[in-house]
């Protein structure tokens, strides 16, 4: 039995036609293991969101497969997808996409009810107490702050406990003391649960908290760590420059 959760295969993205054509992503292959947390970095434009995008079905490689559970969902249809985004795969976005018209509590449960699943009201209380939004349940988006908005959009990715969990900045709108809190529920969401987590971060102490760290440059995996300290992974970075 394949122990990827994700698998990607020979993937290549590019964007624009002609002189304007840029390559994101170049016959990338890479799997996530089950259970496991991996960090992807580079520099802007390296192709990590990209990456982040194919993974989770978000976006169509141009050439190449990317598996999930075993299956090809470069194949799959816009119904397909959408049934594997709200089942299987959680994605926490730089952009929030909460629906303004509903609160927080409302936004965190909004998938699971469309699903058809009644949400647990005691798990949905300890993810907002947890990344920091306590008293702050009845809110609306507009009454909140970009770092609000975006611990909402973290405990929504969470509560469903999705096979893959993939974050794209998770921690950049927050500050110190609620970054370290929300990575500590991605690390327990491998640990405790068995999920699987990619993130892409800019962030050396958030990458040294996951079990590898991919690096990226012009499309490419061009180096990963395993299990490396922050000071290492800046090195790396250093290095890179």
């Amino acid at each position: 039995m394949d122990d990827h959760a994700v698998l990607l295969e020979g993937v290549t993205r590019t964007y624009g036609k002609g002189a304007t054509e840029v390559a994101a992503l170049r016959q990338v292959s890479v799997g996530f293991r089950r259970g496991s947390f991996t960090a992807v970095m580079g520099p802007s434009g390296s192709g990590k969101s990209t990456l982040l995008q194919c993974a989770s079905g978000l976006d169509r490689p141009d050439a190449g497969a990317v598996r999930v559970a075993g299956r090809d969902i470069t194949r799959f249809g816009e119904k397909e997808l959408a049934t594997l985004r709200r089942d299987q795969v959680g994605v926490i976005f730089q952009a929030f996409n909460l629906v303004p018209s509903l609160t927080a509590w409302q936004n965190v449960i909004l998938p699971s009810r469309l699903a058809g699943r009644r949400p647990d009201p005691a798990r949905v209380r300890e993810l907002l107490n947890r990344v920091g939004l306590a008293g702050r349940e009845g809110h609306r988006p507009a009454q909140l702050s970009g770092g609000q908005q975006q611990r909402v959009a973290i405990a929504r990715a969470l509560l469903g406990r999705p096979e893959v969990l993939f974050a794209d900045e998770p921690t950049g709108a927050l500050d110190r003391g609620t970054g370290h809190e929300v990575l500590a529920l991605l690390r327990e969401a491998v640990d405790a649960f068995g999920q699987t987590v990619v993130m892409v971060t800019h962030d050396p102490e958030a990458a040294a908290r996951a079990d590898s760290v991919l690096f990226l440059t012009d499309g490419r995996i061009v180096d990963v760590l395993y299990r490396p300290s922050a000071e290492q992974i800046g090195a790396r970075l250093g290095g890179r420059r």
